[in-house]
């Protein structure tokens, strides 16, 4: 009986314990883009999916998402939100350089921060507790050995992102993918991840260049507008586009075996929602989260494709 007693008793220390932890009130600021473009109106998506997933969990929490549509725009959101009084940040920033003193002054005040995605060209400790992206040089990487393995001699035409760290990192991981092959890549652009530019860069590499057998474009928004302009200017040497980030559109294209469209990358906007799941666990539970966390990046084939189709999805 003593020891019944005394398991009920350990058993209502432990409950007490789990209530109060629920109980706690948090708030955590979440900064991100706007959604100017297919994979940031993903992000938006996803973090307010997550963010009325977490304060139904945990009803001591508030979790308050700021959008903003550049760098500037973003570090006075960021000091607004610190300004209310937020436990923890989780920061996509626009340009992430620009964005380290505003962060760090988060940082410095004890506050837990997890930093998404684009990181600065310091991305250590003194900036953030937690790093969550997806594998930006193997994104290349596996888009430049698909391309060296599918057509060995392939003249490549290449649409960058924009000229940030972590652009750099898909490129160098491309040249990796294609090192000891034939393939020769023609030109390299920036399309700045928007439809619309890449679109012009395209138009451009058509006129400047009668034969093309590939174009890799780090980004499935671009590959929208290069597709547009392969259609327009009716060439039919281009044999196939490889992109990435896992957009429904794109992974329906591979699907339905689209010639011009294989294969694809994923780079998925849900991981803001892993670096908010992660953050209110250090918060709630105490557990250790510090450090790096790289999501894959998945080669999307026709085989697998099913797997990454989510047709409800805004990207």
């Amino acid at each position: 009986m003593r020891k019944l007693m005394l398991g009920l008793a350990v058993a209502g220390v432990a409950f007490a314990g789990a209530a109060y932890a629920q109980d706690k009130n948090y708030t955590i600021g979440v900064s991100i883009p706007a959604a100017d473009h297919g994979w940031t109106s993903g992000v938006v998506f996803h973090a307010e999916r997550v963010a009325k997933k977490l304060m139904a969990e945990h009803p001591g929490l508030n979790v308050i998402v700021k959008t903003s549509p550049d760098a500037a725009t973003q570090a006075n959101a960021v000091q607004d939100l610190d300004t209310q009084g937020i436990d923890a940040l989780v920061i996509l920033p626009s340009d992430p350089d620009p964005l380290v003193n505003a962060i760090k002054e988060v940082k410095d005040k004890g506050k837990f921060v997890a930093l998404v995605d684009r990181a600065p060209s310091n991305n250590d400790n003194s900036v953030r507790d937690l790093y969550v992206a997806g594998n930006n040089p193997a994104l290349g990487e596996v888009a430049g050995k698909y391309i060296a393995e599918k057509t060995p001699e392939a003249e490549v035409v290449v649409i960058r992102g924009l000229p940030i760290p972590i652009d750099q990192q898909r490129q160098d991981g491309f040249d990796k993918g294609i090192a000891g092959s034939k393939v020769k890549v023609l030109d390299r652009q920036y399309g700045n991840w928007n439809r619309d530019d890449a679109f012009k860069v395209m138009q451009d590499y058509l006129t400047k260049y009668p034969k093309i057998d590939v174009v890799w474009c780090q980004d499935d928004d671009m590959a929208v507008g290069v597709l547009q302009a392969i259609e327009q200017a009716k060439r039919t040497d281009i044999q196939y586009v490889v992109a990435g980030a896992g957009s429904k559109d794109m992974i329906k294209k591979v699907m339905d075996g689209d010639k011009l469209i294989p294969v694809d990358v994923l780079y998925p906007p849900a991981m803001v929602g892993t670096a908010m799941e992660l953050t209110a666990a250090a918060l709630y539970d105490q557990v250790p989260v510090h450090g790096n966390y790289i999501l894959d990046a998945t080669l999307v084939t026709k085989e697998n494709a099913k797997n990454f189709y989510f047709p409800d999805s805004p990207f």
